[in-house]
């Protein structure tokens, strides 16, 4: 199999965000965005889905949050894109149900060449550390759009909000990773009946 790696930047008058991805890799990271608990979501994404991940971003944080995250949701999105190529023999769909403590949270994938995002998680705190809960949202919603692949994100039961996200981000991670490996049964076909993804 080609080596599934790919380098993305984004550069606006809000951001500076260059991201690598190896898909084959084993977890090794590093992280730098600005923002604690979201190094520490990207973190536990990398580590629980088996990505080499380097995230670098400058962002308008004396603006709040909102540009970081989101932008950063959009690059990390294009390069799962760029790096899957043209998922030729991969399984294509996954799903995961992450336990963390009192919370339980389902993730289903499909690479599917069609974004969706369907949300379903249930926050009750404005922030955790300096990460604005309002962006969980729209950080998966800008990753289902720049990879161009349905998310649903189920929580089952929960009630902090530290344990819901980070539940959230490694059910995603392991979703994803098994979405992407590659299907013995199918060689170099797609798993489609239109013949593309």
């Amino acid at each position: 199999m080609e080596a599934r790696k790919a380098v993305c930047t984004r550069k606006t008058g809000e951001t500076d965000i260059t991201i690598e991805i190896d898909l084959d890799g084993s977890g090794k990271t590093e992280i730098n965005t600005g923002i604690g608990f979201f190094d520490h979501m990207l973190n536990s994404f990398a580590r629980h889905g088996f990505f080499d991940l380097k995230v670098d971003v400058k962002g308008d944080l004396y603006v709040d949050t909102h540009h970081t995250i989101e932008d950063t949701g959009i690059v990390l999105g294009k390069a799962i894109k760029q790096a899957l190529g043209d998922k030729a023999g991969i399984k294509r769909y996954a799903s995961f149900i992450m336990p963390m403590d009192e919370s339980l949270i389902l993730s289903a994938v499909d690479l599917s060449g069609r974004p969706y995002l369907v949300y379903d998680l249930n926050l009750s705190t404005p922030k955790v550390g300096e990460f604005d809960t309002q962006m969980v949202k729209e950080f998966f919603y800008a990753v289902s759009y720049a990879a161009e692949m349905n998310i649903h994100l189920k929580q089952l039961s929960g009630g902090n909000d530290h344990h819901i996200i980070e539940a959230a981000f490694k059910s995603f991670a392991n979703a994803l990773e098994q979405a992407t490996r590659p299907n013995p049964r199918l060689g170099r076909e797609l798993l489609s009946t239109k013949g593309s993804l």
